[in-house]
């Protein structure tokens, strides 16, 4: 029906014209001009109902705003959500037909807990988690796209100079069972600090872990991630260094599900990551600075200068977001050799946890 529109439109040519407007449902502020003529009533009617028909057609369809499938979409405080932020505050979701809703967890354990309860149908987080539910929870999930690296640093308060220096202190971590707190571990085994010499304190996501080194010198070191590793900095903190600089290539955060969910509901699993690439690709253009720095500005609170910073980082390809949420198999071999090193435990073929065959049809609706 689309296709006959050009013909409707061509029928109405005597002048003058009136100009009315119809809202796209499915992208709010986008507005679609056609053209009415005045006509005998008698000649005119048929063709306005045909135009009206074919143009209520034409915005029909999944996307239209009382036919948006619910997603809900979990990740943590931090500025990795930001392409979520994007998504949802520029109709990227909606686009695509998705009521998109964002939850931020507290923990990497809220987090899988949630998601094994059917709390939320998508984790944007580090895939590690997934690995854990899978291996330690025995549940079903399955990893369907990269994102980074981390974007994480190894942060020490401002009188400590070496990972040697930390015998005998507290060390913060999300949970002793993570991601990061296995970097934490595999760090501190390289320079001769083992599990014995230090104290892991469990504090949850980043923000908590920066915020427990700010107002406790006591907890001498964490593993932080943007906008917390700039902040740090500014607050006189030391880093030791950029984790892919001291480990090598890490697939660190990625969008998993439970398995059952992502066989039963494949268009929307498509949908939310063609609409997650296509959200990352405004975050890292540089036309959209101004305004990705001003969301950071008012999700994360930050000062400006700090945002700025934050920015310049997320755009990284060497260190902050990949570019199209690609999947880094090298760094997620890496990750599954840590886990295994640090916990003895050993892991499946990566088949075992992946399926990007969502994220491949993704590409597609993309158009690449």
């Amino acid at each position: 029906m689309p296709d006959k529109l050009p013909e409707i439109a061509s029928l109405y040519q005597p002048p003058p014209a009136r100009c009315y407007h119809v809202g796209m449902g499915h992208a709010p502020g986008l507005k679609e001009s056609f053209m009415v003529h005045p006509r005998p009533a008698a000649r005119i009617a048929p063709l306005v109902a045909l135009a009206l028909l074919a143009a209520a057609l034409l915005h029909a369809g999944p996307a239209g705003a009382a036919d948006l499938t619910p997603l809900r979409i979990n990740s943590f405080p931090n500025a990795k959500a930001l392409p979520l932020q994007v998504g949802i505050g520029k109709g990227f979701f909606a686009k695509r037909g998705l009521k998109a809703e964002l939850e931020l967890t507290e923990s990497s354990k809220a987090q899988r807990d949630g998601l094994a309860a059917g709390k939320f149908q998508i984790a944007q987080s580090a895939i590690d988690n997934a690995v854990a539910m899978i291996e330690g929870a025995k549940q079903d999930v399955v990893i369907l796209s990269g994102g980074d690296s981390g974007m994480n640093e190894f942060f020490v308060q401002g009188g400590i100079n070496s990972f040697a220096e930390l015998r005998g202190h507290v060390i913060l971590v999300d949970a002793p069972d993570t991601a990061y707190a296995l970097q934490v571990k595999k760090l501190l085994a390289q320079h001769g600090v083992q599990p014995g010499d230090y104290t892991i304190k469990p504090a949850g996501a980043g923000v908590y872990r920066f915020k427990g080194m700010v107002e406790d010198k006591n907890n001498a070191a964490a593993i932080l991630n943007l906008p917390f590793t700039v902040q740090a900095a500014q607050a006189g903190m030391k880093s030791l260094g950029r984790t892919i600089d001291l480990l090598g290539p890490y697939q660190a955060a990625g969008g998993f599900a439970l398995r059952a969910f992502a066989e039963q509901n494949r268009d929307t699993v498509e949908r939310y990551l063609a609409a997650y690439v296509e959200s990352l690709r405004w975050v890292r253009d540089p036309a959209n600075r101004a305004q990705a720095v001003s969301l950071l500005v008012s999700e994360q609170k930050l000062a400006t200068d700090i945002a700025e910073r934050t920015y310049e980082q997320l755009i990284d390809p060497a260190f902050g977001f990949t570019p199209d949420a690609k999947f880094d198999m090298e760094g997620f071999r890496n990750m599954m050799a840590l886990r295994a090193e640090v916990e003895g435990k050993t892991t499946a073929a990566p088949e075992r946890y992946l399926d990007f065959s969502y994220y491949a049809r993704a590409m597609m609706l993309v158009g690449q």
